[in-house]
């Protein structure tokens, strides 16, 4: 397929660009400039770990097959490297201008201290730091320790009256990284210089000579065989504790390291020079994220927020007797989580209530939601759970939820091996008047309270009898063929099985949305009304791309809202654009203007290969004309006139600030002022959702 597209890792690095761009407007909130800055930095430590390891993976077998935008293992490798190389040229230019600001409101990290301070803190050191480390020597009978992806760690050379020696400490992650200075409650100390002012102590006869920070990234990708797994919750715990040990991908040292310590690093961590960076600052920028949340000074930060209560919910009335009657949309974080977990917590109290079931792919901890699901289990309900063990990061929190969840009566499932089980559903089955009714949860974010706050997605709460239906046959299929594979499981139900309101990932997703372009060509073809407006995290796939190349040169006007990755190059009747603010764009919502009969549908999953073929996702329609005018005039409407915080991709692959007119429109800012509004009209005294949302 000779199509004109961008590389896909290559567009990642330019998303995490418009994230730093954050960090350098003048405009946001200093300590939230920081909050972006270790965001940026978050973000580069994942993508080196799972797309560098895997195309070092592909260069290693000697595999040459051409990514989608013809580029080799090696010359993708070429081009990531010199990309990541000017990201955090880029970074550390940004920490250098943040940290003179800072110190400008008194927020700075130490450079002098005063004897009582150093006292101070060496008392601290003794009593909270030291009995914590543990320095390691390496020589030929004690190889280089292990050392964790991300973690921060300090070579130490030293001499001895006959002989040279290297010593390593890890700084355990449990340590904060920034010490108060007593006395001085804005002013912080890195861990490594308070221990770099005791660390001759542990090392009594020898003289330390260098004292070098540094950290490594390894590869983490997780890659499950399906004809080599028979448990997979143990095959899943048995490439956990291999990927601690997987080879280092990268390393960053202190620029100030002498050519001696960076030699003995490469050799030992067995890392070529391409992939060193020597930090010009502290290394590992993600740690800024602690100042931000420990630094108190409103003036620096966001405008507080607290989601509304919609007013069709905010009332005494039941909810599934609210839900009996209308959908309900949450757009979330305008919009409260409380109101998913009220169904949750609702459905575990409620004695009509006989059975839940709902899947989890990331949650928090301490989860009210999870606790609801025990509790309904307590009480003697039917609870099934499909965790998805593969979540990549969450693994192991998924697997002490699972297992938490089993020691209380919960039926688990773990998912399917091959595919992940991305989908967000929770369907509660109610007795009610001598019938069963079905109630369900759909949703493009994950039952996590905290990111919640942070995300932007959509949710529906529904009773509709066809939605309600397929979502129980889907959550059956998944626990029915947990056993079979990927491949059998598609297999069977690609021919067989018939949905009435859901599109289904991986039977028919992929399909069905080249069904939709393809319709929209028609339409434009035929002289009707044609539009496409496209919502998603990321555009990779390459057939749905050429679906929109062929339908753009039909006359379908096509407006696409992409936050990261784009492999789609603008053309005619082609604009991209993407926002990056406060909030993490994370809904997924599609627009077919469709000869004049608008449809919307809301969806887990973006439009990638991974997402068609190896999850299990789920696009919805709305069926509502009220909450279809929601999305369409309200919601995409105010993201596509965004000339505040919006890029547009250009031909060249480069994005480029929307120009602010003199009536700038921010989104995100728009949606809060709407949920403030509307807050204000709900009706008085607030009902039992309302009350429950203090505990969200």
């Amino acid at each position: 397929m000779n199509l004109p597209l961008f590389n896909r890792e290559l567009s990642w690095l330019e998303f995490n660009r418009r994230v730093l761009a954050e960090a350098e407007d003048a405009n946001v909130p200093l300590l939230e400039r920081v909050k972006f800055l270790a965001i940026t930095a978050s973000n580069l430590d994942e993508f080196l770990m799972v797309r560098v390891g895997g195309v070092r993976q592909l260069v290693a077998r000697g595999l040459r097959e051409r990514s989608i935008d013809g580029l080799t293992p090696k010359q993708q490798l070429k081009a990531i490297r010199e990309k990541v190389r000017a990201l955090l040229r880029d970074m550390y230019a940004v920490h250098a201008v943040l940290m003179h600001e800072l110190a400008e409101q008194g927020i700075q990290t130490a450079a002098r201290l005063t004897k009582k301070q150093q006292v101070a803190l060496a008392a601290e050191y003794e009593a909270r730091v030291a009995p914590i480390l543990t320095p390691l020597s390496i020589d030929p009978g004690h190889p280089i320790p292990f050392l964790p992806s991300g973690s921060l760690n300090l070579a130490i050379l030293l001499t001895s009256e006959t002989d040279t020696h290297t010593a390593f400490i890890r700084i355990p992650k449990l340590l904060p990284r920034f010490i108060e200075v007593p006395g001085s409650p804005r002013r912080f100390l890195p861990i490594e210089e308070l221990i770099k002012l005791h660390v001759a102590e542990f090392f009594p006869g020898l003289d330390v000579r260098e004292i070098v920070p540094f950290r490594v990234i390894r590869d983490a990708d997780i890659a499950l065989r399906e004809d080599e797994v028979e448990d997979l919750l143990k095959s899943v715990e048995l490439e956990l504790r291999s990927r601690e040990k997987r080879e280092v991908v990268w390393l960053e040292v202190a620029r100030d390291a002498s050519e001696e310590a960076l030699q003995m690093l490469q050799r030992e961590l067995e890392v070529a020079r391409e992939d060193v960076f020597l930090t010009p600052g502290l290394p590992k920028l993600s740690d800024w994220m602690e100042v931000h949340a420990r630094v108190d000074a409103p003036k620096l930060k966001d405008e507080p927020f607290n989601p509304r209560i919609p007013s069709e919910l905010a009332t005494r009335e039941d909810l599934f007797a609210i839900l009996r009657t209308r959908d309900v949309l949450l757009h979330r974080p305008y919009d409260s989580y409380a109101a998913v977990v009220e169904l949750v917590q609702s459905a575990a109290e409620d004695p009509d209530v006989i059975a839940i079931k709902q899947t989890l792919y990331r949650t928090e901890t301490g989860s009210v939601v999870v606790d609801a699901l025990a509790r309904a289990a307590e009480k003697g309900k039917q609870v099934t759970v499909i965790v998805e063990v593969q979540a990549r990061f969450d693994e192991e929190r998924n697997i002490a939820w699972a297992r938490h969840l089993e020691e209380v009566g919960v039926q688990v499932v773990y998912g399917l091996v091959g595919i992940k089980t991305h989908t967000k559903i929770c369907l509660v089955l109610r007795r009610e008047g001598g019938e069963l009714r079905r109630y369900v949860h759909l949703s493009t974010g994950n039952y996590n309270a905290k990111t919640a706050r942070l995300y932007t997605d959509l949710d529906l709460l529904t009773s509709n009898v066809e939605i309600t239906e397929d979502a129980a046959q889907l959550l059956n299929m998944i626990t029915g063929y947990s056993t079979a594979t990927a491949h059998e499981m598609f297999e069977h139900h690609a021919q067989e099985w018939r949905w009435r309101r859901l599109i289904v990932a991986p039977m028919e997703y992929h399909a069905w949305v080249l069904r939709m372009i393809d319709r929209e060509a028609k339409h434009a073809r035929d002289g009707k009304p044609a539009q496409i407006i496209a919502k998603m995290n990321s555009l990779v796939d390459p057939k749905a791309i050429e679906a929109l190349y062929r339908a753009a040169a039909a006359g379908v006007q096509i407006d696409l809202i992409v936050r990261g990755i784009c492999c789609l190059v603008p053309r005619e009747n082609i604009r991209v654009v993407s926002v990056i603010d406060r909030f993490l764009e994370h809904s997924r919502m599609f627009l077919f203007r469709n000869g004049g009969e608008t449809e919307i549908y809301v969806a887990s999953g973006d439009w990638m290969p991974r997402n068609f073929f190896r999850r299990i996702e789920v696009a919805w329609p709305i069926l509502s004309p009220a909450l279809r005018d929601r999305i369409e005039l309200q919601i995409l409407g105010t993201t596509l006139a965004d000339d505040a915080k919006s890029w547009r991709l250009q031909p060249d692959g480069t994005w480029r600030r929307r120009k602010i007119t003199a009536r700038a429109i921010r989104s995100q800012q728009r949606f809060i002022d709407i949920s403030r509004a509307e807050s204000v009209k709900s009706p008085g005294p607030a009902g039992k959702i309302k009350k429950k949302s203090l505990r969200v």
